[in-house]
């Protein structure tokens, strides 16, 4: 497959095996059985690799796909608000409300707009920035939509776990606590012991459309689960 060829389509159910070898990618499966072509990342170890979603570079229909599974997921908690991460993470979270009939979303920033508070922002990055500390902020404008709310957290991926507990600790500062966390993709289990650390709850509250585990090199040069 070539590099633009990925997340372009969803292959019907049972078409790859994802316990299989593996070698250009590996096939994520949908809560309905369809299958997503993820690319591999090798990690600077060499022996171990992870798969890739860049969501803003899916086809629309992935990204309906996407939205509209996990919306189904969130429903569970009942959502009045879902709140959006940047800069991945809004794309889906657009997605996700508007799959729940919502009439908007809130999102967050790491841009600063001069009428935006200090105080509302903490310092963020993410496993695919790691020397680009930000801050990331919300627009004291919003917090109306929130207090009181039932809110869910939403980002594209959930890897290392970090930039969600930065999303939870700027969310807490402004006394909001959200019901539950969503993504398209949990990416292994690494994020698991980070979210524990925020709260013993809060990994049970994270629910993703899909998740892909921490791939191994093979004996043949592949990667297998």
């Amino acid at each position: 497959m070539q590099p633009h060829d990925f997340w372009q389509e969803l292959h019907p159910p049972a078409t790859v095996d994802p316990l299989a070898e593996h070698r250009d990618f590996y096939p994520a499966t949908l809560g309905d059985g369809r299958h997503l072509r993820l690319p591999i990342r090798p990690l600077a170890d060499g022996h171990h690799a992870l798969a890739s979603l860049i969501i803003n570079q899916a086809s629309f229909a992935v990204q309906d796909a996407l939205s509209e599974q996990l919306a189904d997921r969130l429903t569970a908690f009942r959502p009045d608000v879902i709140v959006g991460l940047p800069t991945l993470g809004l794309t889906l979270a657009s997605g996700v409300a508007r799959a729940l009939g919502h009439s908007r979303y809130v999102p967050l920033g790491t841009s600063k707009k001069f009428w935006y508070d200090a105080d509302l922002s903490v310092p963020m990055s993410s496993i695919t920035t790691p020397d680009q500390v930000k801050r990331l902020y919300i627009d004291p404008r919003m917090l109306p939509l929130l207090q009181g709310r039932r809110v869910v957290l939403v980002d594209d991926v959930i890897s290392s776990g970090s930039s969600i507990v930065a999303g939870l600790s700027l969310l807490a500062i402004a006394g909001i606590e959200p019901v539950g966390i969503g993504a398209a993709m949990l990416q292994s289990d690494r994020w698991r012991a980070r979210l524990a650390e925020r709260g013993a709850h809060w990994p049970d509250r994270t629910l993703g459309a899909f998740s892909t585990p921490l791939l191994s090199k093979t004996a043949k040069g592949g990667w297998s689960a």
